[in-house]
């Protein structure tokens, strides 16, 4: 489930990344906008793994060239790779194209954590000096924090604020019918005293 204080910087940085891409509509350059994504997952052995992914987008009109991402923030004192790499390198990055790269980490000590941004470094046919872009950071992560175990009814919860208007509806039709069905004690003693 995504965090929705994530996905509203995510979504104001692509609106800004537009409307910056008009005024960069008269010049021929690329425009890259890159999104950080870090997800805790719990293991049943008691160990924390996060899965990152970092997407780049290029909202220029020119393709990007040599592009090159370094993700620098994760210590190695408080986590190891489990897979891929925290770096990555791209021949080109065309106007319009996205690149995503993912990597997994097992955290090794407990407490909170933030990110910075990952680094995007690419090459403009008429610039010389490589120019560098930002990703968005991460909001701070809780490694291994003590998590409450999940109550018993807990489930019973969940299945009533999900289907409780349905479970209602079906209900009172099941109560309406019944109540056509079974016939009621005044017409029944009325019956008896006609024989």
């Amino acid at each position: 489930m995504a965090n929705p204080i994530s996905t509203a910087l995510f979504a104001f940085v692509l609106i800004a990344s537009f409307l910056l891409c008009y005024s960069f509509d008269s010049s021929d350059v690329p425009f890259i906008v890159a999104h950080k994504k870090a997800t805790l997952n719990r293991l049943k052995s008691g160990a924390e793994r996060i899965s990152v992914t970092i997407e780049i987008y290029n909202q220029g009109t020119s393709t990007a060239y040599d592009v090159s991402l370094t993700d620098d923030s994760w210590p190695s004192d408080v986590f190891d790779i489990v897979t891929g790499s925290t770096s990555k390198t791209w021949e080109r990055l065309d106007a319009g194209g996205i690149l995503s790269h993912s990597f997994e980490l097992e955290a090794k000590a407990k407490g909170v954590f933030s990110g910075a941004p990952a680094v995007i470094k690419f090459r403009v046919p008429t610039k010389a000096a490589l120019q560098e872009a930002y990703s968005t950071p991460i909001l701070p992560l809780d490694v291994l924090a003590d998590r409450t175990p999940e109550k018993k009814l807990e489930w019973a919860k969940r299945l009533l604020s999900k289907y409780g208007s349905l479970i209602s509806v079906v209900s009172i039709v099941v109560l309406f019918v019944s109540l056509l069905i079974t016939p009621s004690k005044s017409s029944a003693k009325g019956s008896k005293k006609k024989r």
